[in-house]
């Protein structure tokens, strides 16, 4: 498994759009993601970033652990890409770039991106991509809670907007 590895390739769907597709250990750029989604016909990029919160339901947490089965989740990222691309057409730049390891709180876990002429479909589609990434990448987290104990969770198995 190369975590790590940052994915660019050409959309199948609509030639000459840049995407890229990251699973890494290092930490997130808002920076770069933003500038990986920009184009010169875009009228709007909007970008989602995740963070390590300080509690779940009340109860407090000290840190997240994140696996991934990288290449799956890589596949499952570029199957979102196409479906915003049959979904909004205008797309022209889809970013998803997620982390694993052990995340402190205030850390970035996952950076997703969408750049597009207009902004309605540009936010659209980045609703999307987070939460179909969220139910379909093969992707856990372990939540370390403050008294010691932790678990963990497939980030596919919130149903919950709130609990993940």
């Amino acid at each position: 498994m190369n975590l790590g590895a940052t994915t660019a390739l050409e959309s199948p769907v609509k030639s000459g759009d840049l995407d890229s597709f990251a699973i890494t250990f290092a930490p997130l750029s808002l920076e770069e993601v933003y500038q990986l989604a920009d184009d010169p016909a875009n009228g709007a990029v909007v970008v989602m970033s995740g963070t390590v919160r300080n509690q779940t339901d009340g109860k407090p947490v000290v840190a997240l652990e994140y696996q991934a089965y990288e290449p799956m989740a890589l596949e499952i990222f570029r199957k979102i890409a196409q479906e915003i691309r049959k979904t909004w057409s205008d797309a022209n730049r889809v970013v998803i770039h997620h982390r694993v390891g052990r995340l402190k709180i205030g850390e970035i876990s996952v950076l997703v991106a969408v750049g597009c002429p207009h902004r309605g479909e540009a936010f659209a589609a980045c609703k999307y991509a987070i939460d179909t990434l969220k139910h379909n990448a093969p992707i856990w987290k372990k939540e370390h809670w403050q008294d010691g104990s932790s678990s963990w969770v497939s980030i596919g198995a919130c149903e919950s907007p709130g609990n993940c």
